[in-house]
C-alpha cells in the first residue's frame, strides 16, 4: 500500500520517539515532534537533532519540534505517543483535551502500569474513551538503528484494520518494515514481559554462565511470556512474532538493551538504583517485574524466572541465590 503523506504529532522526545519521528519524516510526513521539557525541545530544534539522544542523526527538514502541546496536535492528522509506562497515562489526559474527534492515536509504549498493571491498550480506553481507531507499535527495535535507517520489522497492532494498514503504509520503507495484527493484548504483553527477562538474561550472562543458559533462559522465558499472555486474552502466534520472541531475542541479547546491561550491573555486585543512573534511561524492567509477578500470582500462572528477576530487583535476593533457585527446581515435562 502506498501511503499518503500526513501530518504526525508525535509526543515523547526521548531516543524511541525520536527515532520513530526520524523515519515518519524520511518517510516525507510532516512531524511536529513535542516534549514536556521545552526547553530541551527549543535546543534540539536549533541544533536539528537530539541533543540528548542520537546526536549524531540530522533531523529531515519535514521534522520540526514543537514545545506546545496544543500547536502539536493542531496540526496533525495523527498522534504517535512515545512515553515509557509509568508516564502513559499522564501524557493521554494532557493529550485528551486537544484530539479533535477524527484524530487517531499510535503508542509505541511497551510496559505495565505501575500498581494497576494495565497494559497500555487499558490505559488509553480509560482516558481517551473507545471511540476513536488506536493502537500500537512495538517489536524488535533499538532507536540508535531505526534513526540511523539500519534494517528493522516492527508490528503495528490495532482491532481497527484500516487504522493498522494506514499507520503500516506511513511507516514502512525498505529499510523499516510493518507487519500488521489485530492483537492490540499479546503485542502488550510481548512488550512488557521481555523486559524483565532480559533482566534475567544480563543476570546470567554477567556471572559468566555462559550460551547455554542464555538459550535456557530465553526459551523458558518464552514460554512464561506465553503463558501471561494467554491468561490475558493474546493470540498464541503473537508471542512467535516480532512483538514476542523477536523483540525478546533482541533486547535479551545486545548490550544495547539498558534491561540486559540492567542484569550485567546486577550481577556485577551494583545495587539496582546505581546501576540505572549509570545507564541513565529509563529501564522498564525494574518496574514491570512488580507488576508481572503479580499478575502471575493472580492469576495462578507458573513464571519462575520472572519471579527471581523480581526477587533480585525487589526482595534484594542476591543473584547467585535466584539462579540457584531456578536451577534446584525438579525435572518437568517440557509441554507443562
Amino acid at each position: 500500500m502506498t501511503a499518503s503523506l500526513q501530518c504526525f504529532a508525535v509526543l515523547g522526545a526521548g531516543s524511541w520517539g525520536t527515532a520513530l519521528a526520524v523515519q515518519l519524516a524520511r518517510r516525507g510526513h510532516t512531524v511536529a515532534l513535542w516534549a514536556r521539557d521545552s526547553q530541551a525541545i527549543a535546543a534540539h530544534e536549533a541544533a536539528r537533532c537530539n541533543t540528548r539522544y542520537l546526536g549524531d542523526i540530522v533531523w529531515p527538514d519535514t521534522l520540526t519540534g514543537e514545545p506546545d502541546l496544543a500547536r502539536a496536535v493542531a496540526g496533525a492528522d495523527d498522534v504517535l505517543v512515545v512515553v515509557p509506562s509509568h508516564a502513559l497515562a499522564e501524557c493521554l489526559a494532557a493529550l485528551a483535551p486537544h484530539l479533535a474527534p477524527g484524530q487517531r492515536v499510535l503508542w509505541a509504549t511497551k510496559g505495565l502500569e505501575p500498581e494497576t498493571a494495565r497494559l497500555p491498550h487499558e490505559v488509553a480506553r480509560a482516558v481517551l474513551g473507545d471511540t476513536r481507531p488506536m493502537g500500537v507499535l512495538s517489536g524488535p527495535s533499538f532507536s540508535g538503528e531505526v534513526g540511523r535507517g539500519l534494517p528493522t520489522a516492527v508490528t503495528i497492532a490495532s482491532e481497527n484494520a484500516a487504522f493498522a494498514d494506514d499507520m503500516a503504509a506511513a511507516f514502512h520503507d525498505g529499510m523499516f518494515r510493518v507487519y500488521t495484527a489485530r492483537d492490540v493484548i499479546g503485542v502488550g504483553v510481548g512488550g512488557a514481559v521481555k523486559n524483565v527477562l532480559a533482566i534475567a538474561v544480563g543476570i546470567s550472562d554477567g556471572l559468566g554462565y555462559g550460551a547455554n543458559a542464555r538459550a535456557l533462559l530465553i526459551t523458558r522465558g518464552l514460554t512464561e511470556m506465553m503463558r501471561l499472555g494467554a491468561a490475558l486474552g493474546g493470540a498464541r502466534e503473537t508471542f512467535t512474532g516480532m512483538a514476542g520472541l523477536g523483540d525478546l531475542l533482541l533486547t535479551c541479547t545486545d548490550d544495547q538493551s539498558r534491561n540486559r546491561r540492567m542484569g550485567l550491573a546486577l550481577a556485577s555486585g551494583q545495587s539496582v538504583d546505581a546501576a540505572a543512573r549509570e545507564i541513565g534511561q529509563v529501564v522498564e524492567g525494574v518496574r514491570v517485574a512488580r507488576e508481572v509477578h503479580r499478575m502471575a500470582i493472580a492469576h495462578g500462572i507458573d513464571m519462575p524466572i520472572a519471579a527471581q528477576a523480581y526477587a533480585v530487583l525487589h526482595e534484594d535476593v542476591p543473584a547467585t541465590t535466584a539462579v540457584r533457585r531456578l536451577t534446584d527446581r525438579p525435572y518437568r515435562a517440557e509441554a507443562e
